[in-house]
């Protein structure tokens, strides 16, 4: 029987309730980009917090890749310089859309922002135009 949608389900619902303990407990909107932003130029005591919620991420990949090291199986046919590339754009989009794809789609769809709702619908489009044109150009297999 495939668990996928098991798996998919489980981790939405993982994602829902860490983003609302997020906004009850600290007051803040669980955007990925602003955090590590923040953490990047700390303001006097709002940095703990956030260097504690990064290495819970990178902790939780270390993790996951004990538990379960099939899940990374599989080899990255795009070259370094590519993916290097394609994380400083990303980087530069969540600044100029002031935000990514988790603070927006998951945090500001959930509160019906309808801001977040055309920054994730714009996200996504801008997602499918880049693979395909760079499949037609080469650049991914």
């Amino acid at each position: 029987m495939n668990q996928d949608w098991i798996n998919a389900l489980l981790g939405g619902v993982m994602i829902g309730g860490a983003v609302s303990l997020m906004l009850l407990w600290n007051g803040r909107v669980t955007g990925i980009s602003g955090i590590i932003n923040g953490a990047l130029a700390p303001v006097k005591g709002d940095l703990a917090w956030r260097l504690l919620f990064i290495a819970g991420l990178v902790l939780g990949g270390f993790v996951l890749r004990l538990l379960q090291p099939d899940v990374f199986a599989g080899q990255i046919e795009t070259g370094l310089g590519t993916i290097v590339a394609a994380g400083l754009l990303v980087g530069i989009g969540t600044v100029m859309g002031n935000g990514c794809t988790s603070g927006h789609g998951v945090c500001g769809i959930s509160r019906l922002s309808v801001r977040s709702i055309l920054a994730t619908m714009t996200f996504i489009a801008a997602g499918i135009i880049s693979v395909a044109l760079f499949k037609k150009l080469g650049i991914l297999p």
